[in-house]
């Protein structure tokens, strides 16, 4: 799993947030936040999972510009413990809330904040084992689209899956489309996701059986023209962890 999050400090110390999980904000969510603080006073950058979860035992990583470490926790060992690898400028003036881990908040408070302290920021947790949840992570992407596709979760019989809402941007004239869902045990474990072209009569689907304990990864390649041409499937298991799933529609531009 991984998390993103994304700050910004501006000249009375601006902080704009972003927040992304590795096995897709289907469980923590994905958003944007813009923290707006005097030069010199503090500034809590949030990022949590949705679900509550415990980081206890996790690891998260607050990255700045992509590249300066901000702050790492790792299953109690951070920074402020002496571990090494902290960017001078962060020394001394980030902290974490230690009681809010099991209740999966991994947002940190820098203090006393600067102008050069604007920027962007990342949280990210890249190894988030849902141990506790008995279902699966689904993310279906497809990037570069046209027409705009309709992108939908069904199960083994075809009812429609209630998800979240789609995450659409529209770059170079084409559409990125990302939308998650929750799953939990069915019958079958069977889902499929659906992209619907509807402005030209086009359908593209593929389907994916979610066992009951492993770690499942898929991508699915679309060769052709905008949706058209065979499915390329890959996928790969590990023991009992909670299941992620990715579905990737990969138009040829």
């Amino acid at each position: 799993l991984t998390t993103a999050v994304d700050y910004t400090i501006s000249a009375c110390s601006l902080l704009t947030i972003i927040t992304f999980l590795n096995s897709l904000c289907a469980f923590t969510g994905r958003g944007v936040a813009t923290v707006l603080v005097p030069e010199g006073r503090d500034a809590i950058l949030p990022c949590s999972l949705s679900t509550k979860l415990s980081l206890q035992h996790e690891v998260f990583d607050w990255k700045k510009d992509g590249q300066k470490e901000v702050f790492l926790y790792s299953a109690r060992d951070e920074y402020n413990n002496g571990r090494p690898g902290q960017d001078e400028q962060f020394k001394g003036r980030v902290s974490h809330f230690p009681e809010e881990l099991k209740l999966g908040n991994a947002s940190i408070v820098l203090r006393n904040t600067k102008l050069v302290d604007s920027g962007d920021y990342i949280c990210i947790i890249p190894h988030l084992h849902l141990r506790d949840l008995d279902g699966a992570l689904l993310k279906c992407e497809v990037p570069g689209a046209f027409p705009k596709p309709l992108v939908e979760w069904k199960d083994s019989d075809g009812n429609i899956l209630p998800a979240e809402e789609p995450q659409v941007s529209y770059r170079g004239d084409r559409y990125y489309v990302t939308l998650l869902i929750a799953v939990t045990k069915t019958d079958t474990n069977v889902f499929r996701c659906v992209a619907t072209q509807q402005e030209i009569s086009h359908v593209t689907d593929d389907e994916i059986y979610v066992p009951h304990c492993g770690k499942i990864s898929s991508s699915v390649l679309i060769l052709g023209g905008i949706f058209s041409g065979s499915f390329s499937v890959s996928q790969s298991t590990q023991p009992c962890r909670t299941p992620f799933l990715s579905v990737l529609l990969f138009p040829f531009n």
